[in-house]
């Protein structure tokens, strides 16, 4: 329960570093970056994106031969490429805060799904996984164009294909340094002790994700909050 607690005392300050809004330093850097130095975002923006890793280590978990994992890692990336790609160019957006809501419910139906919840809460067979990979791989996407959108208007770029698409491409490279790390980690549990590790990594993902969960819901609210009150303040004024 300590280690428990340690996740999530981790994750909220995690939570709290991570809020959006975009720093100055990232802004007057991606104001003049080189074709390179988008892919180099999108990289980092994967590769520190727990949202996206925690996800993909709970689709991941079971799966230990090549082809599935290239299965559902190519479902994943198609849905994200495709969202990431033409809500950026067509310059779709939404509130950053509920789409990242969205992925952290994402987490927790991965590790709901793979401690079996359907079959042992609900009697029924899990959603076909490979559609639902898929489904979530598109609001993934969604949630890196919200968060590439929020950099180019900081930065007052019009973000042109060519930009797009290398942060799309650096996504995909942080991507596979993310699933070089993580199945080496999953496939060395992969043994005596197995059944225990995943009923403890699961759960921790639902946990997890509920924590994010809360935190981008409390922020969007606390966010929207603040925003009526600024729009509410230009009515006081007193004419004498």
């Amino acid at each position: 329960m300590i280690f428990i607690r340690k996740i999530i005392f981790s994750l909220i300050s995690l939570g709290v570093v991570f809020t959006h809004g975009v720093s100055e330093s990232t802004a007057s850097a991606m104001s003049d970056a080189s074709l390179f130095g988008w892919g180099y975002f999108g990289a980092e923006h994967m590769v520190t994106g727990y949202d996206h890793i925690l996800f993909l280590i709970g689709v991941l978990f079971f799966l230990n031969n090549y082809f599935d994992i290239f299965k559902f890692i190519t479902a994943f990336t198609i849905a994200h490429c495709i969202t990431l790609v033409f809500a950026t160019y067509w310059q779709i957006t939404a509130n950053a805060y509920l789409v990242d809501a969205v992925i952290a419910f994402s987490v927790i139906y991965k590790g709901f799904e793979n401690l079996d919840g359907f079959k042992k809460i609900f009697s029924i067979n899990a959603p076909n996984l490979l559609l639902m990979v898929f489904i979530f791989g598109l609001i993934h996407g969604f949630g890196l164009s919200t968060k590439l959108q929020e950099v180019a208007s900081a930065s007052s770029i019009d973000l042109n294909l060519s930009q797009i698409l290398s942060f799309n491409v650096g996504v995909e490279l942080g991507q596979i340094i993310v699933l070089l790390i993580v199945f080496p980690i999953l496939s060395m549990f992969r043994g005596n002790y197995f059944n225990k590790i995943s009923l403890f990594s699961n759960y921790s993902l639902i946990i997890a994700g509920t924590v994010l969960l809360v935190l981008q819901l409390n922020s969007y609210f606390g966010n929207h909050d603040h925003h009526d009150e600024i729009k509410e303040k230009p009515a006081h004024h007193h004419h004498h």
